[in-house]
């Protein structure tokens, strides 16, 4: 985000919330007791050791000046002293686990993890509870610093463990392909575009970009491949129709209702939002109140979708079809409100969960077919969670997602055209994760990590979209690179946007990488706000969306420009310009199979040619199968048949798109005049774009 960047950096969910809560209760100042044990062990045969903290009143701070707390003043740190001791090898599968908790979870802690040299190897410091470092279990002395940062008087309690890794169950599919498109140098703001949104009208067929303070339009023409596209500086301002337009912004949001195609641009303002809406892709603009009230001051979002059966609909007034909802973080809650006139007006913020459920900042708000609105939340207790509604807004219920993890990334949910939901978030352990609920959340499968066909150990800003009901595809920043991404010295890591699919409704996932030649960052990622220097340069998240044939559109900013495509000695913390970028970008799916089946790409086996000949009584033929499609044939059967009689038949065949193969037949023959058919796929068992060209025939005479 442009100024809060989290609540939980700039920390203003502390004791002046919690005293407005009732939820406050300090106790006398004393020193706080030094850990329980001082010091412990683990190892392969040993793995679990725990320790617990406190009580503790002072706060300590000082970690919002460098990332790093200040522990000079007695009883503002708490260390523990561990000792980890594993086989070679011993890391492939395995994990340290490190959490802190502790009753109340108003109050928040930070852990540090620092090696024997005294580096920081690991750190938790979000407010979620509890706090969780993952760390590969490298045998070595390790020192865990904990530190009061919204302390409340109360102690903590903690555990250091060895865990197997996660699962991870690549798919066999072949993964799509992706053509990547850089917004026209001469548009304001070009260069200036972290956390962009994205959105794409079904009924004109453009895609709508937003950062900052600019609006985009894109429309793509597939006439040709690659396909081309055509940009437009479509900013709401003054002149067309948005007197709030390109002002002044806190935080920019933009959400398309595919179905309607009304597109609405979001400013943050502090305690509302500076709003419009158009219906013709950002020629005319429309002003909005923006939001209910009230409402929160950070990380506002958009959504939409059909009015659910379980609450109150539309305004008598209103011709839109759908509900529209704001949600926005404040300091104790989120607020939401739906309007009921197309966005025009909104109704009162509804509060959708307090500081004793989650902690963490929501991500964006979708809504499925049948009206069940998700806001995902990054920490919900030492969980993700999604908080549904199914009343069109009027109350949430949190649902948190088991297997989940806490972390600084903002998950996200895509929901199927059945309302299947998948849940991607980024784990305590930097790995992207994902999960399915067939329940509007109540429940959850299929949890699991992606990646790692590529290594991936650390991921940022995960946006998740759904298509057909067991198709999905979660994007996000990656690298396979583990460590502390946000150390801005040492960090050297080559990030890349990484899409992920399912096509079996999340049993299995297969990655691709969608910017294979063009790393989106070198070095580190800082997703801690406002303490953050030049490399918060991509902000906050990114966003995914689909177009009405099920291709995947990934907007992005690009970090890593020009020169630094291929200086390795470039990187977000040094610089120069070209590594601390925030180019617009748009990934858009050009190959593959997308998240609509009926616009899956087909192959197309035509039989181009047939060649007999005949030596003494021995015929030959010569059969030229092509396939012009556009996605591969894993077999295919081919049958020749002379006057009726089958004289040779192939099974087990592949094809490439664009490629041909020639399969010869001989067999011997008594007749004067043979009618040789040649026919390809002959009990017609794959799916092609053209039925009418796999068949063949030639007569020969002697």
């Amino acid at each position: 985000m442009l100024t809060l960047g989290t609540l939980r950096r700039s920390r203003l969910a502390g004791a002046a919330a919690l005293a407005a809560l009732g939820l406050a209760t300090l106790v006398t100042a004393t020193a706080s007791d030094a850990s329980t044990p001082t010091k412990g062990s683990i190892s392969d045969t040993n793995p679990v050791t725990s320790w617990g903290g406190g009580p503790f009143v002072a706060a300590n701070v000082t970690a919002q000046a460098n990332g790093t707390p200040d522990c000079t003043v007695p009883q503002s740190c708490d260390d523990f002293t561990l000792n980890v001791s594993t086989p070679a090898g011993y890391g492939t599968d395995h994990q340290l686990k490190i959490d802190v908790s502790w009753p109340n979870s108003a109050a928040d802690f930070d852990v540090y993890v620092l090696d024997a040299a005294g580096n920081v190897v690991g750190t938790s410091a979000s407010s979620a509870d509890p706090e969780e470092v993952v760390l590969p279990p490298t045998t070595g002395t390790y020192t865990v610093r904990v530190v009061p940062f919204t302390p409340l008087g109360q102690s903590y309690s903690a555990k250091a463990q060895l865990v197997g890794t996660p699962v991870s169950t690549p798919g066999t599919d072949t993964p799509p392909g992706f053509t990547n498109y850089a917004a026209p140098s001469s548009f304001t703001g070009a260069n200036d575009a972290g956390e962009p949104s994205i959105g794409t009208n079904w009924k004109s067929g453009a895609t709508m970009y937003q950062a900052g303070l600019s609006t985009f339009k894109a429309v793509f023409d597939d006439s040709t491949s690659p396909a081309r596209a055509t940009w437009s500086d479509v900013t709401a301002t003054l002149a067309n129709g948005c007197p709030q337009g390109d002002t002044t912004s806190l935080d920019p949001i933009l959400f398309t209702d595919h179905q309607t195609g009304r597109t609405f641009e979001s400013q943050l303002s502090g305690q509302d939002s500076l709003t419009c809406w158009t219906d013709d892709d950002g020629t005319t603009w429309h002003p909005s109140q923006g939001g209910g009230i009230p409402s929160g001051v950070d990380h506002q979002t958009i959504g939409g979708g059909p009015f659910s059966a379980n609450g109150v609909g539309a305004l008598p007034t209103s011709t839109y079809p759908d509900a529209v909802y704001y949600c926005s973080q404040d300091i104790a809650t989120a607020f939401c409100a739906a309007s009921r006139d197309g966005g025009t007006t909104f109704g009162p913020g509804v509060p959708t969960y307090s500081l004793l459920d989650c902690g963490g900042l929501h991500g964006h708000v979708k809504v499925a077919p049948d009206g069940t609105a998700y806001l995902p939340n990054k920490a919900c207790g030492n969980n993700a969670a999604v908080v549904t509604s199914t009343d069109n807004g009027t109350s949430w219920t949190v649902h948190k997602v088991p297997g989940s993890s806490s972390s600084d990334a903002d998950p996200s949910v895509g929901i199927g055209s059945n309302g299947t939901v998948y849940f991607g978030y980024v784990g305590s352990d930097g790995r992207p994760g994902v999960a399915v609920s067939h329940d509007h959340g109540q429940t959850w499968t299929d949890q699991q990590t992606v990646g790692a066909e590529f290594g991936i150990q650390n991921a940022v800003f995960p946006a998740m979209v759904a298509g057909d009901d067991d198709r999905a595809a979660l994007a996000f920043i990656g690298t396979p690179t583990g460590g502390n991404y946000q150390d801005t010295a040492n960090f050297k890591g080559v990030w890349h946007l990484y899409v992920a699919t399912t096509y079996d409704g999340g049993k299995t996932w297969q990655t691709a990488d969608a910017t294979p030649n063009d790393p989106v960052q070198r070095g580190s990622i800082c997703t801690g706000g406002t303490t953050c220097g030049s490399d918060r340069n991509l902000l906050d998240f990114i966003d995914a969306t689909i177009d009405d044939h099920g291709r995947i559109q990934v907007a992005y900013a690009d970090g890593c420009i020009n020169t630094c495509v291929t200086d390795t000695s470039e990187t977000s913390g040094a610089g120069p310009a070209d590594a601390q970028a925030a180019y617009a970008t748009i990934a858009r799916q050009s190959s593959g199979k997308t998240l609509f089946a009926t616009s899956d790409p087909q192959p197309n086996l035509t039989l181009s040619s047939l060649d007999v000949s005949r030596t003494k009584g021995v015929y030959t033929a010569a059969v030229r199968v092509s396939n012009t499609g556009d996605s591969a044939i894993k077999a295919f059967a081919t049958q020749v048949t002379d006057n009726g009689n089958q004289v040779g038949s192939t099974t087990g065949t592949s094809l490439a798109p664009g490629a041909s193969t020639t399969l010869r037949y001989s067999w011997k023959s008594s007749g004067t005049t043979q009618t040789v058919t040649a026919v390809v796929d002959p009990q017609n068992v794959i799916a092609e774009s053209d039925e009418a060209d796999n068949k063949a025939q030639q007569v020969v005479s002697q």
